[in-house]
Formats: structure tokens, sequence, C-alpha cells
């Protein structure tokens, strides 16, 4: 049974690193500091969030029925992967007649619920 190679330290949350390959067909050993990827660092929640994004084409709509979440939970495991990832979230806030406009918008055009737009409305 293969594992996977945990990104973080399960003590500090550190980023941890290999300092071992090897290869099970020719039993080469490999020994050094190794760097894992940046998606290797992803807890197993936003890799499987990742995997349905992919897999949808990065359609919300269909990530929301595939997950069974709304479209505001499906825009904040985005944000967490991207933020995870290192992408970090411009400050800048919409004006209160443009976030409006854009919550009618996505009512209008079924992306989101009556009740979600009332809650981002809200906010």
């Amino acid at each position: 049974m293969k594992r996977e190679a945990l990104g973080k330290c399960p003590v500090c949350n550190s980023d941890t690193e290999v300092t071992k390959i090897s290869c099970d067909v020719c039993d080469t050993h490999i020994e050094g500091h190794f760097q894992l990827c940046k998606f290797c660092r992803l807890t197993s929640e936003q890799k499987s969030f990742i995997d349905v994004f992919i897999k949808c084409r990065g359609n919300i709509k269909e990530v929301e029925k595939e997950l069974g979440v709304s479209y505001p939970t499906v825009k904040n495991r985005l944000e967490d992967v991207a933020s995870a990832l290192g992408y970090k979230t411009e400050t800048v806030q919409a004006s209160a007649p443009t976030k409006r406009k854009d919550v009618l918008d996505k009512l209008n055009s079924g992306e989101i619920t009556v009740d979600e737009a009332i809650s981002l409305l809200k906010d």
C-alpha cells in the first residue's frame, strides 16, 4: 500500500521535505533534501476539491451539483485553495452598488439562490 507524503508536519504544521527517494523496480535509493511540490502541501480536503473543480472544468454550477454545496461555499473553498497555494486575495472591496449588481446578476443567471443572494447582500 502506497501512502502520500505529508506536506505539513502533523505536530507544528511546518512544511516537510523528502530525504530519500527509492525505486521499487531497480532498488535504487537517492538520499538528499528534496522539496515537495506546492500541491503536496494541500490538505486532503483541498486536493479533493481541486479534483472535482478540474473534473468540472472550472464550471462552478457543476461543482455545486457534484459536491452538493452552495455557490458561496464553492467560492470559499476555491479561495482557501488559492490562498494555500500562495495566491493572495486582493483586498480591494467592490463598492456597494457594484456588489449589489453582481449579486443580482448571479441570482438572475441562476448561479446563486434567493437565500444566498439575501445573505450576500447583508454582508
